[in-house]
């Protein structure tokens, strides 16, 4: 019997469907009193009617009813929702019914007549089982939410704007084609489009069409027979055989060939391909999601990108902004890279204000992969706690100061004159800033106060020269 707590928390809609109006009221009572809300019908098509019109937790069918067979009831009511918890109720019940009415999609079967508890028991497990299946599927729902974008730091519009694309897109089996540089982070997008979609539970095939020979591409891609050609000595599945049911993720698909091209094109158009050398066609149930830092459509112009391969990978475009487009996302993203290359590292670092200011100047050419590398150099480099701009690879800092060095200097000469250069400038600013204020340029600099002042005496600053 169901405490007081259980028959408050019940707000589920039941419907009874029996031709006796005796077992209606009878489960009507039971089931009522438990909380719930009981709608009746005495026959099949106004049973169904109801379920049209009407959403429902649970049903309650008898086998056999006036004007139609309650497993078809069963079937159609499943056809309308098929969320629904179905319960199967008959006095003349065999194990063949029984059987086929859980294969129907009954979550249980009753035999008349049946007790008080039994109906009980058996409804509340029904919708217990609804409900699991509820939270459980709201629980995957939130996890594709924020799994595939937890590896993506983005604070700007214009990455804020990519990510709404890709919640909008993901849930369908839409072609996607991502444009931007090299070294934006395409590849990472697609992760993410998967992660978020109904695929996601399946393979992610990266494929490189720039990586791999023409002469061997065919057969990556596609797979081959035993024996197709010389070494061919068993059969293997190509990537994208691997990729059914998942998503395949062809990057630097402006680099593929003509011939590869027309292939390609055939299997999106029939969903079907065939390995090198066979002749069974193999079925292709999987996403595109294609990426290119070359312009397709002037490609398309020029004869070397065929134009219905183009229309059939764009059905959505998404363009992911060099790094230098979203500043705003720099020191970010080297915070997020630097957690990472400090774990691995098994260090305590931090980057410096001064080192930060650099790279947040620096125009970054490869993007968000030369900043991740950038970092981990770093990491890797410095002996202290703290990166300084003495730990910055020499071509950021000379970008970033414009400086032109003499080719017989050496790399450590040219790199201290570079930090010598910058050290009394940002130790200036900070202190034009704070009006002198050296406890406060100390405190915005990320340095101890000795620290700082020790700067100060080696490039003889002054704090009187700073104040208002």
């Amino acid at each position: 019997m169901a405490t007081a707590e259980m028959v408050a928390a019940n707000t589920a809609r039941i419907l009874v469907i029996d031709d006796e109006p005796d077992m209606r009221e009878t489960c009507r009572k039971i089931l009522a009193r438990q909380g719930y809300e009981i709608c009746l019908a005495e026959d099949g098509q106004a049973g169904l009617q109801r379920l049209r019109e009407h959403e429902f937790d649970l049903v309650i069918v008898d086998l056999r009813l006036p004007d139609m067979d309650g497993m078809d009831v069963l079937r159609q009511a499943k056809k309308l929702n098929p969320d629904l918890i179905a319960l199967m109720v008959t006095a003349h019940g065999t194990v063949d019914t029984a059987i086929e009415a859980v294969r129907e999609g009954a979550f249980d079967y009753l035999l008349k007549p049946f007790s008080m508890a039994q109906l009980e028991i058996t409804t509340e497990r029904g919708l217990n089982h609804r409900r699991l299946v509820e939270e459980n599927r709201e629980l995957q729902g939130e996890l594709r939410s924020i799994k595939p974008f937890s590896e993506i730091v983005a604070s700007s519009p214009q990455m804020q704007k990519v990510l709404q694309t890709i919640r909008k897109v993901a849930p369908s089996d839409a072609n996607i084609l991502l444009r931007g540089e090299s070294g934006t982070g395409k590849e990472l997008a697609a992760r993410a489009v998967h992660q978020a979609s109904r695929r996601c539970h399946r393979a992610f095939v990266p494929i490189d069409c720039a990586a791999m020979p023409e002469n061997l591409l065919e057969s990556e891609m596609f797979g081959y027979e035993k024996g197709a050609f010389t070494g061919a000595v068993g059969m293997k599945r190509g990537l994208l055989e691997t990729a059914n049911a998942g998503t395949a993720f062809l990057d630097e698909i402006g680099e593929l060939p003509l011939t590869m091209q027309a292939k390609l094109l055939r299997v999106l158009q029939d969903h079907q391909f065939r390995r090198v050398g066979g002749t069974e066609l193999l079925e292709a149930d999987f996403r595109i999601i294609a990426a290119s830092n070359r312009n397709l459509p002037e490609m398309v112009k020029e004869g070397t990108f065929r134009e219905d391969l183009y229309y059939r990978l764009n059905v959505v475009t998404i363009e992911l902004p060099a790094l230098r487009e979203r500043r705003s996302d720099i020191a970010p993203l080297a915070q997020h890279f630097l957690r990472h290359f400090a774990q691995k590292n098994s260090k305590d670092v931090k980057i410096s204000n001064a080192a930060m200011m650099i790279l947040e100047k620096y125009q970054w050419p490869g993007n968000v992969r030369e900043l991740m590398n950038a970092v981990e150099r770093a990491v890797s480099m410095t002996e202290f706690n703290q990166i300084t701009p003495l730990d910055l690879p020499l071509s950021i800092l000379e970008a970033v100061k414009g400086a032109v060095r003499p080719v017989d200097q050496s790399f450590r000469a040219a790199k201290r004159q570079l930090i010598e250069e910058f050290e009394p400038r940002y130790l200036s600013q900070l202190l034009s800033e704070t009006t002198g204020n050296v406890s406060e340029a100390a405190r915005r600099s990320g340095m101890k106060r000795s620290a700082f002042q020790r700067l100060m005496a080696k490039y003889a600053l002054q704090t009187i020269e700073f104040r208002k």
